[in-house]
């Protein structure tokens, strides 16, 4: 068989180029330390190593997650450390504010203040932010600060009842925060008490505000216990002379409990029991416009034998007036419809209309129909329409003015726990009166911060649970890392030994394909002329 001199070059070059590519390669193992460079290498390995890759992104991530979780928590323990230390201060100025017999009221302003700079403080750790900004106690809303307010106007939870939970391990996740409204806000009372705040649909500027008040007359507030109040500010025409005045009502059923009392700003309101403040200049409520329907001035030509009948529909609810006497005129129209011996008085009182010579009004503002299938004569002296009846239109609605609620609760939060007994303290004058009510406040002061302090307490035993879950997972983490990347190095390493006397090997394949290639190449007839 007769080999060209071109197949020769072509068969050297090849094999040169592929023992080259193999000194090469195995040089890269050499430099990379890795023995699998592409999956052709060895595909069952590199599957394998594609896997413990994941599975040590997965250790990395779960490690940065656990030091996330395990900052967030040392913050959280210090700042409840820092509230369970001034509660216990609290305790002590309430131990030494229940010494009624020998304390001055300048040394209860004193000890108020004092109080009051707690309360700042307080607040402040209940706002503590981590170092990303967010606010540890707020929730899931931990973007914005979770407590607001202050001892003059009550105190505001903002946050939710969210814990943000972050995953450490497959199938483990960790509370790395803790709700405020469990912590501080729903913390069990001593007694009944109550919750003040201003709707958040008022409209005046500055808001009106209500102060965090208190029980002072326990009987009576227990026997009204648990109904809310509502201040509802009326238009200024609703008192005499015109002024801003408010009416108290009973939130689940509407009763009036008091109605349209005059307003002064900072003056001391006490209704069932509590006693509290509003402070400011609330929006005023506009008064409701009248419906009414005129009577006929002429056409008042018949005499009423009680089978003439006429209804009156307001608000859904239906009352039938009957007409039993002789009706000549307005005024004889107007008498018999109050009249009390024939019930239309009280079917009147029912419907919450009025009459006089001039027709039927309805001071609320709500439209009303009247309807009259007898006699047409009432139909003309009604004034409404024969067929079908009329419906007023003039009526309008009372519209109500700044809103303000007092909820009965057997919580209280921490924060108005130390308002009321500072308040208690700036309001003690040497009466008798005032130190049986301080008395009062100071005991409940005391039960109040133990709740407190075991509310803290509780929470912070699950913090301890919670690094111990951290510092186990962790070390299970660590252990398998350092499996994993026994397992890595076994399947994807180079063995330097194997790989130097390999490529000796192979570089002594290539100098002898030179060698042999540079002798072939000169086997011609050319070289041997």
């Amino acid at each position: 068989m007769r080999i060209s001199s071109v197949q020769i070059f072509n068969i050297a070059s090849n094999s040169m180029a592929n023992a080259n590519e193999a000194i090469i390669k195995t040089q890269e193992q050499l430099s990379t330390g890795k023995r699998v460079l592409t999956p052709a290498d060895d595909p069952v390995a590199a599957t394998k190593i594609m896997q413990l890759s994941d599975e040590l992104a997965s250790i990395s991530q779960y490690s940065d997650n656990m030091d996330i979780a395990e900052n967030n928590l040392v913050l959280e323990e210090s700042a409840l450390k820092g509230v369970n230390n001034l509660l216990l201060r609290i305790k002590e100025i309430a131990v030494s504010a229940g010494n009624t017999a020998t304390l001055s009221q300048n040394e209860y302003k004193t000890l108020a203040a004092e109080v009051d700079s707690r309360l700042d403080e307080l607040k402040n750790l209940l706002n503590s932010q981590n170092a990303n900004g967010d606010y540890i106690f707020g929730g899931y809303k931990s973007g914005k600060e979770p407590f607001s307010g202050n001892a003059g106007q009550g105190f505001t939870f903002k946050g939710d009842e969210g814990q943000q939970f972050i995953q450490i391990a497959n199938g483990t996740t960790i509370a790395a925060s803790d709700s405020g409204k469990d912590l501080f806000v729903d913390i069990d009372s001593a007694r009944n008490t109550i919750t003040t705040y201003a709707s958040p649909a008022n409209t005046s500027l500055p808001p009106v505000q209500i102060s965090v008040g208190n029980v002072v007359d326990r009987t009576t507030f227990d026997e009204f216990y648990p109904e809310d109040m509502v201040i509802t500010f009326n238009a200024d025409t609703n008192i005499s002379p015109p002024g801003k005045n408010y009416t108290v009502t009973e939130r689940s059923t509407g009763r009036v409990i008091a109605d349209h009392q005059a307003y002064s700003s900072g003056s001391p309101i006490e209704i069932n029991g509590v006693s509290f403040r509003i402070a400011g200049s609330p929006t005023s409520g506009v008064a409701a416009i009248p419906a009414s329907q005129t009577f006929n001035t002429t056409g008042y030509d018949f005499a009423a034998n009680g089978t003439e009948t006429f209804n009156i529909t307001v608000a859904g609810r239906t009352e039938t007036f009957v007409l039993a006497s002789n009706i000549t005129t307005q005024n004889d129209l107007a008498a018999e419809l109050n009249n009390v011996g024939n019930g239309n008085a009280a079917k009147l009182a029912r419907l919450g209309l009025t009459v006089d010579a001039n027709g039927i009004h309805m001071p609320e503002g709500i439209n009303f129909t009247i309807n009259s299938e007898s006699d047409p004569a009432v139909s003309t002296a009604l004034g409404i329409d024969a067929l079908f009846g009329s419906t007023s239109t003039d009526g309008e609605l009372a519209e109500a003015g700044d809103r303000l609620f007092i909820d009965s609760t057997n919580k209280q939060d921490v924060l108005t726990t130390l308002a009321r007994f500072s308040d208690a303290m700036k309001s003690f004058d040497g009466t008798q009166e005032s130190r049986d009510s301080l008395e009062d406040i100071v005991g409940e002061t005391l039960d109040n911060v133990a709740n407190a302090q075991t509310s803290v307490l509780d929470v912070t035993s699950k913090l301890g649970a919670r690094f111990n879950t951290i510092e186990s997972t962790r070390s299970l983490q660590l252990d398998a890392e350092l499996v994993t990347k026994e397992l890595m190095a076994q399947l994807r390493d180079v063995d330097y030994a194997e790989a130097a006397s390999r490529l000796s090997a192979q570089s002594l394949i290539l100098q002898a394909a030179q060698s042999s290639f540079i002798r072939v190449s000169q086997l011609s007839l050319f070289n041997q002329l």
